[in-house]
């Protein structure tokens, strides 16, 4: 286990636990009784609850080994998350908070009976999230839902929690064997959105092209968000596809002179990419677009110099291809993938262009945008209203009615810009936290980036591209929903491990150089 998260664990520990005594007959002795008493509890169940009982005990059990199974059980469980959970007093339960929490127990446990003494040291981000979490608990003050916001506020102890188990349990040496995971999870999702998009699998509000496909939406209901969980691999996918096409093992070795197992590296590396790319496209989702538009040139640009050259060819190329198909629109129907793609974003490009909500009549063409701009002129006034604290967090939906902007009265549980949903929510107060926090995680990534080589090196270029996906789609919707914001989590996790390998790496080097 790594130091930088132990002792922050056995202080909280020390808070809520008594401390148990060293040694592996402590350790037996707990087991032992654990099992007693799981015994004696199925004992006396029905079959079906004894069987689920006996399967959480087994892998309660397995956690308590090795907690770090939790994160390889999460990162595929958070897009099928909605299938499992339930809803409580206006609290949405499943087996992946029940995962997360029994993780975070056993990790707990785990670092209490082995009882190591250890320097206390802290993961990078932690005083950052603390103070995002302060700023936003000050709009409690003035909340009209205290239900609401303690549901958007159990999002970001989660996201801290994950954070704090990633850093603490995955070494960077595994650091391939976690990527192989999200990569597999994000393949799985584009497999069934493309099967969704050819077979019209779905509602029949999500044809297109005259019924001959359906826009894609996964496990997450809705094309737009299944299109944000995309994005936020796919630079990821992009990222490690550069790192096998330029060099496994050097930055600028020509894939020309790759082996067969080199090759093979390219196959695997590359099939991710390409199908994302087609279930994105799927999708038809325009903010999921531009992110990926945006995330993709930042992972070009910074990788390496034949990287940056590629972006400035496909720049030009697609250029070309954007002016022939305006024209093309003009003159000729169709439904070639180029027009389409340029016809959305032409589309989306008006919402710039518009002042005056009241003044246009909605058509099926710009009701997306005119819906848009109704609920960002919302949350502008609530947060005019409301300008230090904000009207409590998670309350936008809440106190919409109140604000609603002529015939759009759903609120749609947020404002479509999450900066105006937070400042909304939690007033200047809680968007200088917000900052704060993503300044210094994108300081933590350009760190990280500078002082990596290879495959670590990729991982974090992927991670800066996941991030810019993130803030650009961000201005259009809201990723933190549906389990996406313990996705973040374990990205931000990964960027530290790698980030604190390289501090771990300077010391060794430093004791040489001493002795």
């Amino acid at each position: 286990m790594s130091s930088t998260s132990a002792g922050l664990a056995r202080k909280l520990i020390s808070l809520t636990l008594p401390p148990l005594p060293a040694g592996s007959e402590a350790r037996a002795a707990f087991l032992v009784g654990l099992l007693i008493l799981l015994g004696a509890a199925i004992a006396r169940l029905p079959l079906p609850n004894m069987l689920l009982l006996l399967g959480g005990a087994t892998f309660f059990i397995l956690l308590l080994l090795k907690p770090v199974l939790t994160v390889y059980v999460l990162i595929p469980l958070i897009p099928f998350s909605p299938f499992f959970a339930i809803s409580a007093g206006g609290i949405r339960v499943g087996l992946m908070e029940i995962v997360l929490l029994s993780g975070i127990v056993a990790w707990l446990m785990q670092v209490s009976i082995r009882q190591q003494p250890q320097k206390p040291a802290f993961p990078p981000l932690l005083w950052p999230f603390s103070l995002m979490l302060a700023a936003v608990a000050f709009s409690w003050l003035d909340t009209l839902s205290l239900g609401a916001s303690l549901v958007e506020t159990i999002k970001w102890v989660e996201m801290l929690g994950l954070y704090l188990l990633v850093t603490a349990l995955v070494p960077a040496r595994r650091l391939k064997w976690m990527v192989l995971v999200i990569l597999l999870a994000g393949m799985a999702q584009a497999l069934l959105g493309l099967y969704q998009f050819l077979f019209k699998v779905g509602p029949e509000g999500f044809l297109l092209y005259d019924g001959r496909f359906l826009r894609a939406y996964g496990t997450f209901a809705q094309p737009n968000p299944y299109g944000g969980y995309l994005g936020l691999i796919l630079p990821l996918a992009l990222a490690v596809a550069l790192w096998s096409w330029f060099a496994s093992d050097s930055l600028e070795k020509p894939i020309s002179t790759a082996s067969k197992s080199k090759i093979l590296t390219v196959g695997l590396a590359t099939l991710p990419l390409g199908l994302m790319v087609a279930a994105l496209f799927a999708t038809q989702s325009r903010a999921a677009w531009l992110g990926f538009l945006a995330a993709g040139a930042v992972v070009f640009a910074i990788y390496n110099r034949k990287t940056t050259a590629i972006l400035v060819s496909m720049i030009l190329v697609i250029a070309t291809i954007a002016l022939a198909g305006t024209f093309s629109l003009g003159v000729t129907g169709g439904h070639t993938a180029s027009r389409v793609i340029i016809q959305r974003l032409i589309e989306a490009s008006s919402i710039v262009t518009i002042t005056d909500i009241s003044s246009i009549e909605v058509t099926d063409a710009n009701f997306a945008t005119i819906e848009r701009l109704a609920h960002w002129q919302a949350a502008q006034e609530m947060w005019r209203d409301n300008l230090w604290l904000g009207v409590g967090f998670g309350n936008y939906a809440v106190v919409y009615p109140a604000y609603a902007v002529g015939r759009w009265l759903d609120p749609l549980g947020h404002a479509h810009n999450y900066l105006f949903n937070i400042g909304a929510e939690t007033g200047l107060v809680g968007v200088v936290g917000y900052l704060i926090f993503w300044i210094s995680v994108f300081i933590l990534l350009w760190q990280t980036v500078s002082s990596k080589r290879g495959f670590q090196r990729a991982v974090a270029v992927g991670i800066v591209g996941i991030m810019v996906h993130l803030h650009v789609h961000n201005l259009f919707d809201n990723l933190y929903v549906q389990g996406m914001y313990l996705h973040i989590a374990v990205m931000l996790g990964l960027a530290s491990v790698v980030h604190q390998n390289i501090g771990q790496r300077n010391n060794s080097a430093h004791a040489r150089h001493d002795q």
